[in-house]
């Protein structure tokens, strides 16, 4: 006779480790995910139609894939795990998600209505699983929140000062360094050009995106220590908005040197992938010195 393997460990060569727990019933596990899509299909058809197409949540489709791909990481694990169904949590928390659910479909409240698929999900994990299988899946489930849109009165009101504080920031520096830049708000001129500072380039979402990134670097780091990844969570803020300083002022060199029309154009798209290889970069440097901070500590008597 052989042994199940436990959660976490591989299954003996020859043998093919089950997906799913034991004793689940098939017919109500089908059910149940003609009930989930019918209720959320629709959003993601509103998402993909509306929400990621912009700048600001082109994000969305990469965070889905990336909780998925996470979510299918966790199989073996959860189907490991003997099914401890916590109903008392799991009810009440079903309804909070419905409820959300309603009030978000009715009132065209997206934030409402994206949300209500984590708690639906957690809800469904405590009824079926329990709570050992929803501290297994957590991360996943919390890593969608960065697929929801924020409202826009919340966008609006941070954004702003963000994007004022990014152009001062990048005008002075080019200031300094001896090109003709000046700025009213948070439109640069520099020679013969006026840039116009949107959304994109220096607002909430794009700090939104690499928070996320940096959670998910931590989660595939299997870092244990609570203070050292608070810590770098908090300093990814910093991170995120000296990226964004960087990203306004490679747009302004290029239409200074090269012309609006380069600017504008290609240039500008790829902006976007500096700002995340210098946010990465970034957080890469602090986590190597947040790791020598730590070790050194550790190492006191």
């Amino acid at each position: 006779m052989t042994t199940p393997p436990r959660a976490g460990q591989a299954a003996p060569i020859g043998k093919r480790q089950p997906i799913l727990p034991p004793g689940t019933d098939l017919l109500a596990l089908v059910a149940l995910s003609i009930g989930f899509a019918a209720l959320y299909v629709p959003s993601y058809l509103m998402l993909a139609q509306r929400i990621w197409p912009s700048d600001e949540q082109g994000h969305g489709p990469i965070i889905l894939a990336v909780s998925l791909w996470l979510l299918y990481g966790k199989r073996y694990e959860l189907a490991a795990l003997q099914p401890q169904p916590s109903v008392g949590w799991g009810l009440p928390l079903l309804l909070v998600g419905l409820v959300l659910y309603v009030l978000g479909r009715s009132q065209f409240i997206m934030f409402f209505e994206v949300f209500s698929q984590i708690v639906v999900l957690a809800a469904l994990v405590l009824l079926f699983l329990g709570a050992r299988a929803l501290r297994l899946v957590w991360f996943p489930l919390f890593f969608l929140l960065f697929m929801v849109p924020l409202p826009g009165s919340v966008v609006a009101s941070v954004t702003g000062p963000l994007k004022s504080a990014v152009s001062a920031v990048a005008a002075n520096l080019l200031y300094q360094a001896g090109y003709p830049v000046g700025r009213a708000g948070v439109v640069m001129t520099v020679g013969p050009y006026q840039l116009l500072v949107a959304d994109a380039c220096a607002g909430l979402n794009s700090m939104f995106t690499l928070e996320a990134l940096g959670l998910l670097y931590m989660n595939l780091m299997r870092y244990t220590n609570a203070v050292r990844n608070v810590l770098l969570a908090i300093l990814i803020i910093p991170i995120s908005f000296a990226a964004n300083i960087v990203r306004v002022m490679l747009l302004v060199l290029v239409t200074y040197h090269f012309g609006d029309e380069a600017g504008q154009g290609f240039i500008h798209g790829f902006a976007g992938m500096v700002l995340f290889m210098v946010g990465l970069v970034l957080m890469l440097g602090t986590d190597s010195v947040l790791r020598l901070a730590f070790r050194r500590e550790a190492a006191k008597p």
